[in-house]
């Protein structure tokens, strides 16, 4: 087992693996927009960045896989004032470089591919809530307790993602709370916060709206989403998008009109990443689009299983504070685009194309899969344990 390339859940491994090959066909497809509508590349040059990604990406996950899941307490802590550092200098600089929203993403020297800073940091936030969830499990908290190694760290990079990534800050938030509701933190306590994080929005907003030239453009980006959302515009950027992902799954039917035959692909800026389930969709059918639902709720069953199995309390909890985050944001993928929520701009996990975020999802899961391979050794040990206490185990068994 040890000298074996991957271990722990070969159900999971096997719907990864799945997903990502499955991801080449539409992101070849969709990045003839970015091809030849916007004249940015080839489409097969973005297939080959998109691959390349995913392969490094499996390199990443095997290598995180073979750690020891209580690493990552100490990893969490180390690394958690690293991400506060990339954060603030993301933000520092400005809002856009060449045209782009440029408060999200640092550019990796020598790569050339994009990093969103807020994916690593959401994912560090988690393993390190965690970490101090399974330190405090035995313990008698008082509130006050909790604020300076808990709510401070979370806060502090919250309103950092914040600015320039509601969604993500809200999704992050969201998870917290479950997390800890989860991990036993008292539900009183969760109400309190949760009061004082809507009165520091409320302030946000106030200022922002108060200083307009510090965030151009945010506050109503964020305004205008939810108005095209609840009473759609014709003609408004987010309401487009939506209504061409509308077309696409429409004209998608039930079978598709083929692999590379889309036609919203051309219409739809953020195709290849954002709205690339309509494509799939509209490519593979209403089939498709609920064999990839499917196979995301796999995941998350998967996910449930290897928690319930770990012995481990911070294991348990760390497999839901980074795994639920990914179902979570797929399903908010793919309900943008059937018109279920507003336009967020989060990507489908191991399918869209873009950056770093794929590799983000694969240390997720890497994390994961270490807890899973803990267990198999807890079998095995036990097996063990139970075979030398008992030598007509043995006996049973040779015969």
């Amino acid at each position: 087992m040890k000298n074996r390339l991957i271990q722990g859940d070969l159900v999971l491994w096997g719907i990864l693996s799945l997903l990502a090959i499955f991801s080449f066909f539409p992101v070849f497809s969709a990045s003839s927009n970015l091809s030849y509508v916007v004249g940015n590349g080839t489409p097969w040059q973005h297939l080959f960045k998109h691959m390349f990604i995913l392969v490094m990406g499996f390199v990443i996950m095997i290598g995180i896989h073979r750690i020891p899941f209580q690493y990552f307490k100490g990893i969490s802590i180390l690394l958690l004032p690293v991400v506060v550092v990339l954060l603030i200098y993301t933000v520092s600089q400005g809002n856009t470089i060449g045209g782009a929203n440029a408060s999200r993403w640092i550019r990796i020297p020598f790569v050339g591919i994009g990093f969103q800073t807020s994916t690593l940091a959401s994912l560090v936030l988690m393993m390190y809530v965690a970490h101090y969830l399974d330190k405090i499990k035995a313990v008698s908290l008082r509130f006050s307790e909790s604020l300076l190694p808990l709510w401070t760290p979370v806060g502090l990079v919250l309103a950092l993602i914040l600015p320039a990534n509601l969604s993500t800050a809200v999704i992050v938030f969201s998870m917290v709370l479950l997390l800890c509701f989860l991990g036993g933190y008292p539900f009183k306590y969760l109400m309190i916060i949760l009061g004082m994080a809507f009165g520091a929005f409320l302030m946000f907003l106030l200022v922002a709206k108060a200083f307009p030239e510090a965030m151009p453009n945010r506050i109503d980006t964020w305004m205008s989403r939810i108005e095209n959302f609840r009473s759609p515009e014709e003609g408004s950027s987010g309401n487009y998008q939506v209504e061409r992902a509308k077309i696409a799954i429409a004209t998608g039917g039930l079978t598709g009109l083929g692999v590379g035959k889309s036609v919203m692909k051309n219409f739809l800026p953020q195709s290849s990443s954002d709205f690339i389930y309509a494509i799939i969709v509209e490519e593979f059918g209403s089939a498709g689009g609920v064999v990839i639902i499917l196979l995301y709720l796999i995941i998350l069953f998967r996910i449930m299983v290897i928690a319930h199995k770990t012995k481990s309390f911070y294991g348990k909890l760390l497999v839901m504070g980074v795994g639920l985050p990914v179902i979570v944001q797929a399903f908010i993928n793919m309900g943008v685009a059937l018109n279920v929520f507003p336009v967020t701009g989060q990507t489908l996990p191991m399918i869209s194309s873009g950056g770093t975020a794929a590799w983000m999802t694969c240390i997720a899961f890497g994390v994961i899969l270490s807890i899973s391979v803990a267990q198999t050794d807890e079998g095995k040990t036990e097996e063990k344990d139970i075979n030398e206490e008992n030598p007509l185990a043995v006996l049973s068994e040779t015969i």
